[in-house]
């Protein structure tokens, strides 16, 4: 690990001006970050500590959206009585992923801004176009097993690591932001993160300084929702592929669908236009294997991942047919 200057934020606006320092990173929980510093994949030149500002509530607004402070521990919003009620997916996804201890510490914000576990990444004798652009990206010929079949592109074929984010995205989260000038923003997960293209290294639409202040849930609905992870083991293993789905049904028919992948996407995935074939239609496996034709239409293994495409098939077309059919979605169990 190298050097580094400590700094601890008084408050929001402090984090946002200290932030926008060259070579500056925010820390709270750094459950990501401190093992990038340990193998000097991160160096950043100075550490903003926010972890003691006042980001910590998770409260209803006036229209009944859920508003998360940025740092909410993920074990508090996994276990908070509004989440398991209106928002299952959420919490399931957030005890899906990592350990117990790892989530009394990994925060809201921290989570979305986590970075990829490809093998090549995390080795800083390989060539990585996240770690240093134009080097290459060993993994396309390489061991990919891990890696997205989804939103690649010739310099990076990375999977995002999230779980949470993939519940956000399917649940419509909007990120609030407060720039380094003091200007507040709002992003919708659809804009946050960014997939590769040729610059893998710009992960999401953040700007120096940009503070993550809290994260909000809109109103939720009555539909059932759930969360699926498929990994190599029970816990403390990223997914091969997940889905967060919410899934309305009147009258035989489907009313509403929100589906997000994990795991197969180099950012969380969703498709809205597998979505709308699905509304209006009568629930099947037919239907939703037809869905899930459309949305792996442009999915490309690299040999070691090829699985990964028939494995989402399955999983889709089997947690659509189970909520359709009432099967999943109700109480979490923690």
């Amino acid at each position: 690990m190298r050097m580094f200057d400590y700094a601890r934020a008084a408050d929001e606006a402090d984090a946002a001006s200290r932030g926008q320092a060259e070579g500056a990173k925010f820390i709270a929980g750094g459950t990501n970050l401190l093992d990038l510093m340990k193998l000097e994949i991160e160096a950043p030149e100075v550490l903003v500590d926010i972890s003691r500002l006042a980001m910590t509530e998770v409260a209803e607004t006036a229209d009944g959206s859920l508003s998360i402070g940025a740092l909410v521990p993920n074990a508090d919003l996994a276990a908070n009585a509004l989440v398991r009620a209106r928002y299952p997916m959420l919490s399931r996804a957030l005890l899906a992923g990592a350990s117990p201890q790892l989530r009394n510490k990994a925060t809201t914000g921290g989570n979305l801004l986590q970075r990829t576990r490809c093998v090549y990444f995390y080795e800083p004798a390989s060539a990585c176009n996240k770690r240093k652009p134009g080097s290459g990206c060993p993994a396309i010929d390489g061991f990919n097993r891990n890696c997205a079949v989804l939103g690649t592109s010739d310099a990076c074929i990375a999977a995002h690591p999230s779980d949470m984010a993939v519940a956000m995205r399917a649940l419509d989260a909007v990120v609030s932001v407060r720039g380094a000038d003091g200007a507040k923003r709002d992003i919708a997960m659809a804009d946050f993160h960014l997939e590769p293209g040729d610059t893998p290294q710009i992960e999401t639409v953040l700007e120096p300084g940009d503070l993550i202040t809290h994260v909000t849930l809109p109103p939720a609905t009555s539909a059932r929702q759930t969360y699926r992870k498929v990994r190599d083991r029970a816990s403390y293993a990223f997914a091969l592929v997940s889905i967060g789905a919410s899934l309305s049904v009147q009258d035989g028919k489907i009313a509403a669908a929100r589906i997000a992948f994990g795991g197969i996407g180099t950012v969380p995935w969703r498709d809205a236009e597998v979505e709308a074939m699905l509304v209006g239609e009568a629930p099947s496996a037919a239907l939703f294997g037809m869905a899930a034709d459309r949305l792996l239409a442009d999915a490309t293994g690299h040999g070691h991942n090829d699985f990964k495409i028939a494995l989402t098939r399955r999983l889709m077309v089997g947690t659509l047919s189970a909520l359709a059919e009432g099967k999943l979605g109700e109480e979490v169990q923690a």
